[in-house]
């Protein structure tokens, strides 16, 4: 059996890849604090971060299909699924047949989606201040820039 020492010395070389050091686990880190952040500001309006996210597709193009919001969020359709019944249950969108292909259902805001486009975004920016508060505008682009450019390696 090997010494610790010669297991130390085994994981020096791998240290970029294990947590806590590594970027997946540094990822994952700030997203949770982030995603906490923000689920604690939407509270008083009963809403999580996913439902955040299904309204800014929305807010941007009002009427489209439950896949066009999957395709966007890069998410599962079922997991969607659910999230659009509760939004439809508080009254914030309502889903249409498309009548050319019945087999396409639209999401559409109702007008109390509508008027969260003047609430919510401030509280998402609140967040985003604070996960970014030391650091620079430049380095905030540069930080969206390589996470996407991450992202387009797992496309």
């Amino acid at each position: 059996m090997p010494s610790s020492s010669s297991n130390f010395d085994f994981l020096q070389q791998w240290r970029y890849a294990l947590a806590p050091y590594n970027l997946g686990h540094k990822l994952k880190l700030t997203s949770q604090l982030m995603y906490r952040d923000f689920l604690e500001r939407l509270e008083p309006y009963g809403l999580t971060p996913f439902h955040y996210l299904v309204l800014c597709c929305l807010w941007e193009e009002d009427g489209l299909s439950t896949t066009g919001i999957a395709d966007r969020l890069k998410q599962l359709g079922a997991s969607l699924t659910g999230v659009v019944d509760r939004m439809e249950e508080r009254n914030l969108v309502y889903r249409q047949r498309n009548l050319d292909d019945r087999r396409i259902v639209r999401v559409w805001l109702t007008d109390e989606g509508k008027q969260l486009m003047y609430v919510l975004p401030p509280l998402g920016a609140q967040t985003i201040a604070k996960a970014t508060d030391r650091l620079s505008a430049a380095e905030q682009a540069t930080i969206i820039d390589l996470l996407d450019r991450i992202a387009q390696n797992f496309s």
